[in-house]
């Protein structure tokens, strides 16, 4: 909305990179449309590399903004745990520090609810869905969910809708779609859905297009 562009850089598996105010792992940036760091950015004046935006994030896979300017953003949690994060400027969600996830070898995380100083998802996901994509719905083909997010579900197969209410966000429906992975969610010029699939095993994914029924 403001002419720049928000750009997602996941922390590669690397941990510390996300709490670096010098690294631009783990962090979401803004940039021009030349690539440089956008005037304004929020952490400058603390020394921070000048293209951040925000920090302390792990996997980020997808990003939207809504209606009302507002910027989410969904990212993949260690072992359970995935986010769905209102991203603010300047702010810190945590991680490694905290998570609502546990590392890989069983090793635990402290949860975002017990370190209040770092923002916290408005949603979580235990058991992990592997969340991939992200779609805020402005079309008039399904008019009950303008405004809703949609995220596919690649751990949990499937296809979900969130519920959003200006900073607040709740899970809504979630299909199983015949149990494929569901790698993208986009919204077509019409307002129909389109979706698609992950191939597996040597098969071909399909990308489907959902309208209303009847």
């Amino acid at each position: 909305p403001d002419g720049h562009l928000f750009f997602t850089n996941g922390d590669r598996q690397k941990f510390d990179p996300a709490q670096d105010p010098k690294s631009t792992l783990g962090k979401v940036l803004r940039l021009t449309d030349e690539g440089r760091p956008a005037p304004g950015n929020p952490l400058v004046s603390k020394g921070f590399h000048p293209a951040i935006w925000s920090y302390g994030h792990r996997n980020l896979l997808g990003i939207a903004f809504d209606a009302a300017g507002n910027l989410w953003q969904q990212e993949m949690g260690p072992r359970d745990g995935d986010e769905l994060n209102l991203v603010l400027p300047g702010r810190n969600y945590g991680w490694p520090i905290v998570s609502n996830g546990t590392h890989y070898d069983g090793r635990d995380i402290p949860d975002h609810s017990t370190r209040p100083q770092y923002e916290a998802p408005k949603i979580f996901w235990n058991p992990a869905i592997s969340p991939a994509g992200l779609m805020i719905y402005s079309g008039d083909l399904f008019p009950a969910w303008k405004g809703s997010a949609f995220l596919g579900g690649m751990n949990r197969p499937g296809l979900m809708r969130v519920r959003l209410n200006g900073a607040e966000a709740a899970k809504a429906e979630f299909w199983d779609m015949d149990g494929q992975r569901i790698r993208e969610v986009e919204q077509g010029p019409d307002g129909a859905l389109w979706v698609l699939e992950d191939g597996q095993r040597g098969s071909s994914g399909r990308l489907l297009r959902l309208t209303p029924s009847g």
